[in-house]
């Protein structure tokens, strides 16, 4: 059964792909330009941030939405507080949780579990210039989760009735229209302040993993480009652009 999507999107579907992350820069490469949602039954080659394996069995939703903002890559890469708030909205519909959270920089919990994530990959072209094209890679665990991850996982299986992946992606599509068009109207200030009334953690404490040190502090809020905000033990506020969050539970 193939999803039914929102006017302006396109569709392509397959069977096994090795990321549709990757299916999306061979697209990009040969001009394509979206918005196209490019969806696989099975990934054998899925990976998730900082070149992590992602987990990705048939039964879970694994896709990826080809588009080209029109915007310079720091507004672009904005577009993962849309997808964020798009992925939550569905696992809030199908699970019926009432904790249902998001993770800065863009991962999706139920009851503090990660269900979900995001990856945005783009052309690697920099500068003050029109980002050519973006994808925006996301995986729910809608059957099945992973074992022996360095934060605890979960599926919208374990809460509540899960949905097939036909049907995630219909939800996720019509989700990602919402958001996208408020951004496009208002710029990422709603889009901010949305994310910060489902934010995970948002005024306890927390460790920020970066590359050569750990970092702890309370979580504050995200700062007008969504970079997160830190407040130190000895008074003074760092932001932090990327790194890792984990909680004083996890």
């Amino acid at each position: 059964m193939q999803p039914l999507l929102p006017a302006g999107y396109e569709l392509a579907s397959f069977d096994e792909l090795d990321s549709t992350n990757e299916e999306a820069r061979r697209l990009a490469q040969r001009g394509e330009r979206g918005p196209l949602w490019i969806w696989a039954l099975k990934q054998n080659a899925g990976r998730g941030r900082r070149g992590r394996t992602w987990e990705s069995p048939i039964g879970n939703l694994m896709c990826t939405l080809l588009l080209a903002p029109g915007v310079p890559p720091a507004q672009a890469a904005r577009l993962s507080f849309v997808a964020a708030l798009s992925v939550r909205d569905l696992v809030a519909e199908f699970s019926g949780a009432t904790d249902v959270r998001v993770k800065w920089p863009n991962d999706v919990l139920i009851d503090g579990r990660k269900v979900a994530g995001i990856l945005l990959e783009s052309s690697g072209e920099s500068g003050a210039g029109l980002l050519p094209w973006l994808a925006v890679g996301i995986g729910v665990n809608l059957l099945h989760a992973p074992d022996g991850t360095s934060f605890p996982a979960t599926a919208i299986a374990g809460h509540g009735d899960a949905p097939t992946p036909a049907q995630a992606l219909a939800m996720l599509a019509a989700k990602w229209d919402q958001h996208f068009r408020v951004w496009r109207a208002s710029g990422f200030a709603p889009i901010r302040e949305a994310w910060l009334k489902r934010a995970a953690g948002l005024g306890r404490p927390i460790d920020v993993r970066l590359p050569g040190e750990t970092v702890n502090g309370v979580f504050e809020g995200l700062d007008a480009d969504g970079a997160l905000l830190l407040a130190l033990p000895d008074g003074s506020r760092r932001a932090i652009t990327a790194g890792e969050v984990f909680f004083a539970s996890s």
